[in-house]
């Protein structure tokens, strides 16, 4: 093998910039160069003469890239380098593995599980997990089960606000009382402190929606000592979008962190259009100096559980409990749910059941077409639906125009909202779990050019790894993890449909984890590369650091 001596004049580090700020271009420097000194240059890998694109947003170069011991060492023309392997990379797209901010995804279990594979298929190397105020509460223990079961992909996790407010003070509808915060701090610092990057809330879920202002405030401020960030699945996305937007900001604003607004969307034909007022609202908080962003799948439709889009608890005489036999014995609870139902119908034109565990005959027909088969209305079919144990839901509430608009707004990262998914026959499921990447960058990107491919790209790559202050993915630098894809434009699509969403993405010829491939010309490795990722203020054993 040869060697190839490279003199360096300064010393080299890969380093995220701060959101908004310029970019450095592509460097040809080996990692560990010293100021005025040399380095032999020895590669393990050497991706030639494909379309670079950094993840800085900036033009493509037609270039090469060399690997060593996971991490990257050298980018631009290399060509009197060589090294152990080579791939010829031409005609085909490299890029930084794709972050995905907002996933629900849980890697842990059997095999198939495990791999991840619907998100390796996508380009990801590496998802967020514990979104919408629900997840793991036990960082150190799922941290510790990943690292000794493996996962396909890297794993970083957010501190779940809603079983930590139930484990301090049950289901409560109420404020907390001081030692129930106390306990609330106590245990967010913990999960802080073995390594979450920050908090999720959830609230329009119970218990996070029964959270007021104050509480999450001072929930916050305990991220804040951490340097972690506050991540909301915002109370309205509806009628009340810019209201729910404010209390987002006023609270990273009183607790003195950055502020990530889960899947961007104005929710309902009514308040289509109201979009772009909520983004004039984040604008003038990011040049107030706040750090303020936010995350999108790019679809029409969104996905959670029947009971979170027509029961919402606090709009119910002492919520959900016991709703099936109340909703049959209680005149009164009848007529206030039937009510509640009609009226937020009017926002949801057609919503299709995804998933009931009762009923699985019932998957993949919209509440209309049950309504006839049960031959009630509408709202009938959904108590029907909710009484006998509930559903996940597809719901086609989005204008297409509000979704290509928010893709191209530079603070707006690509997040699937998805979970880690194995096809399985009777269910269907939203498309995104499967689509996502491939979607926003094959479709959107270079097939109906709603925006650059560099943009696409940096929405998936170096845009969330700075919103997470991801010290050293995100990139193609010098010095940064060796986490690459590398895909064919032509064929790089996504295949998951409404109708058929169970499908994996096409296109992907390379991925690397750490400079291990986990798709090797197409074709899946066998062995997990993925890692959990603590934050860097993590009290935890070197080594353990992203």
């Amino acid at each position: 093998m040869m060697r190839h001596r490279v003199t360096v004049g300064g010393a080299l580090r890969c380093f995220t910039n701060r959101i908004g700020a310029a970019v450095v271009g592509m460097m040809l420097l080996p990692a560990g160069a010293g100021l005025g000194g040399e380095l032999e240059l020895a590669a393990d890998l050497l991706l030639r003469g494909g379309t670079l694109h950094d993840g800085s947003g900036r033009e493509a170069a037609i270039g090469d890239l060399a690997i060593r011991a996971g991490k990257i060492v050298a980018v631009g023309k290399l060509d009197a380098l060589s090294a152990r392997r080579l791939i010829d990379c031409r005609g085909l797209i490299v890029a930084p593995g794709f972050i995905d901010l907002h996933t629900h995804c849980d890697p842990v279990g059997p095999p198939a599980i495990r791999k991840n594979w619907n998100y390796l298929a996508q380009g990801c190397t590496t998802v967020v997990s514990g979104n919408c105020g629900m997840g793991a509460i036990d960082v150190a223990a799922y941290f510790a089960r990943l690292e000794r079961d493996g996962s396909g992909t890297n794993v970083i996790l957010l501190a779940p606000h809603g079983p930590i407010r139930e484990e301090a003070m049950g289901s409560e509808n109420r404020p907390p009382t001081p030692a129930e915060l106390e306990r609330m701090q106590n245990r967010l610092d913990r999960a802080m402190r073995e390594g979450a990057w920050g908090m999720s809330t959830g609230l329009i879920y119970p218990p996070g929606m029964y959270a007021r202002t104050d509480e999450l405030v001072a929930l916050a401020k305990v991220v804040a000592r951490h340097r972690g960030l506050y991540v909301s699945h915002i109370r309205n996305e509806a009628e009340d979008l810019l209201g729910a937007l404010r209390e987002a900001i006023q609270i990273g604003r009183d607790a003195g962190l950055p502020v990530h607004v889960s899947h961007l969307k104005a929710v309902g034909p009514a308040n289509w259009g109201s979009l772009r007022s909520a983004v004039a609202l984040v604008e003038e908080a990011r040049a107030g100096g706040m750090t303020v962003t936010a995350d999108q799948y790019p679809y029409i439709a969104t996905s959670t559980n029947l009971a979170a889009i027509l029961f919402p608890a606090t709009e119910l005489p002492m919520g959900l409990k016991d709703f099936g036999r109340r909703v049959k014995d209680d005149v009164e609870y009848q007529q206030a749910v039937r009510q509640l139902v009609l009226r937020r119908l009017k926002d949801n034109p057609r919503i299709v059941i995804a998933s009931c565990e009762q009923h699985p005959d019932w998957n993949g027909k919209s509440l209309d077409e049950l309504a006839a088969l049960l031959e009630t209305d509408v709202a009938g079919a959904a108590i029907r639906v909710q009484a006998d144990g509930g559903a996940s839901v597809v719901r086609f509430v989005l204008s297409e125009d509000d979704v290509r608009y928010a893709m191209a707004i530079p603070w707006v990262a690509t997040g699937s909202d998805g979970s880690t998914l194995v096809p399985e026959p009777g269910v269907v499921p939203h498309p995104r779990s499967f689509g996502t990447f491939p979607r926003k960058l094959g479709y959107y990107a270079l097939r109906e050019r709603v925006l650059p491919l560099a943009q696409a790209i940096r929405s998936a790559s170096g845009l969330p790894a700075d919103i997470l202050r991801l010290p050293d993915r995100g990139y193609l630098r010098p010095g940064c993890v060796a986490d690459i894809v590398v895909f064919d434009p032509e064929s790089f699509v996504d295949r998951a449909t409404f109708d058929d969403p169970q499908q994996y993405a096409s296109g992907v010829r390379w991925l690397f984890l750490a400079g291990q491939a986990a798709i090797a010309d197409g074709q899946a490795a066998e062995r997990l590369y993925g890692r959990p990722l603590r934050h860097p203020t993590a009290s935890s054993p070197p080594g353990n650091t992203p």
